[in-house]
C-alpha cells in the first residue's frame, strides 16, 4: 500500500502537544493591529488546543502526526 499523503497546509498550521493533543495558534493577529486592544493581541500570541469538534477532520489530513 502506498504512503499517505499529508496536507502540507495543514502541516504548516497544526502540531502535536507532548500529550498527543492537536495545538493550533489564534487567527487575527496579522495586519489591523492598531484597532485591536493590547489585551486581545497578547491573547492572540497565544497558541491554544484544537477544538474536540475538528480533531478527526485535522487527524485525517496529517496521517502521521
Amino acid at each position: 500500500m502506498p504512503k499517505m499523503k499529508t496536507n502540507r497546509g495543514a502541516a504548516k498550521r497544526f502540531k502535536a502537544s507532548g500529550s498527543g493533543k492537536i495545538i493550533r495558534n489564534k487567527a487575527f493577529g496579522s495586519h489591523i493591529l492598531t484597532k485591536k486592544t493590547t489585551k486581545l493581541k497578547r491573547g492572540i500570541r497565544k497558541s491554544t488546543v484544537l477544538d474536540s469538534s475538528n480533531v478527526r477532520n485535522v487527524k485525517r489530513m496529517l496521517p502521521y502526526l
